[in-house]
């Protein structure tokens, strides 16, 4: 038997990728729905300083709403699977109400499931949740086996991936190359910490992000807005020196610059895990750092390549991630195979 129909539950915000699934599911001629949970959610939220407050101290009811009008839709569409994107919106016994319509029900998280960093990276909802779904998609190798060895879930490895056209990839290469670093993504005090010590060793480093100016102040800090779109693409090309910072629930895995930086042909330095190396050749195709030292050290040897060795750096990443399936749609056709696996 195929799966005929897919229910994502998730985000439509341009950013979400669920959207990068949406889209190749439905070239792989998949009936494929989004419901947007986080969507309405924030609507909600965001609507009014009273309904803050009154999530906030438990008294809200959006949770309830979300979840009956999520059962309402799973009725009228009638999916075989219903992929639920992190899931801090959906009640456990949503997913029960679920399972009993025999429809197979999966997660992917793209935050740790067991440790959560911020309001918006985990809830009761995700916790109380592991062990009912069929499947768990999940990016971190230690977190696959958690979830196997202490939870008895049924897992399978789904990494990140990068989504750029062919159009955006030749616009980018076109950028003049700016001999610095830079970070592309929002602060944490780890991260403000750690570029914090790179400025005190000497080194001019540019940072793009919402609320930089909030976190760190260096006069061998540049501190710019947010990127997105064509522009994003064109800042993680156009520097020497892309630098990956990892959070803390993540610290030994990868995330989404760990496949949009070489995917542009950007020159990664990234923290040293072993999932980096499993997916690209450290000093080939990308450079690792164990320490800020360490960092320090690599920094001032990619600044002093030539530009021959650079270029061979930017093609090799380029390469690698083309040719070895880190596309967002490559990773649509892994999951299709896991879930029909499954259905099965």
């Amino acid at each position: 038997m195929r799966i005929e129909k897919i229910l994502l539950i998730g985000s439509d915000q341009v950013w979400s990728i669920e959207r990068m699934y949406l889209k190749y599911l439905r070239e792989l001629r998949i009936h494929v729905e989004l419901f947007p949970a986080q969507n309405i959610f924030y609507d909600y939220y965001n609507n009014s300083l009273a309904n803050k407050i009154f999530f906030k101290i438990g008294i809200s009811s959006i949770y309830h709403v979300i979840n009956k009008q999520l059962l309402t839709k799973v009725d009228e569409y009638q999916p075989d699977v219903v992929w639920i994107f992190k899931g801090m919106e959906i009640f456990p016994e949503t997913i029960l109400a679920l399972k009993e319509k025999s429809i197979l029900v999966v997660n992917y998280n793209p935050d740790n499931p067991f440790i959560f960093s911020g309001k918006g990276s985990g809830n009761s909802n995700i916790t109380k949740s592991i062990s009912l779904y069929d499947l768990h998609f999940t990016y971190n190798l230690s977190i696959k086996k958690k979830l196997e060895g202490e939870y008895r879930c049924k897992t399978a490895f789904l990494p990140f991936g990068f989504e750029l056209s062919e159009a955006q990839y030749r616009n980018s290469i076109k950028e003049k190359e700016i001999l610095k670093i830079c970070f592309l993504g929002n602060p944490d005090n780890d991260r403000a910490a750690f570029v914090r010590e790179l400025a005190d060793g000497g080194i001019e480093i540019d940072v793009y992000g919402n609320d930089w100016s909030h976190f760190l102040k260096h006069r061998h800090v540049k501190v710019f807005s947010a990127v997105y779109g064509d522009n994003f693409w064109k800042i993680l090309r156009r520097y020497r020196i892309q630098l990956n910072l990892m959070r803390k629930h993540n610290e030994d895995s990868h995330n989404m610059r760990s496949f949009e930086i070489p995917g542009v042909g950007g020159i990664m330095l990234a923290a040293d895990t072993a999932e980096h190396r499993f997916f690209f050749e450290e000093g080939k195709e990308i450079f690792l750092f164990s320490d800020k030292d360490d960092c320090l050290k690599k920094i001032k040897t990619i600044l002093s390549l030539g530009q021959q060795r650079v270029q061979d750096i930017r093609d090799s990443a380029r390469y690698r991630s083309v040719n070895s399936g880190y596309t967002y749609k490559d990773r649509t056709k892994q999951a299709i195979q896991e879930l029909e696996k499954l259905y099965e």
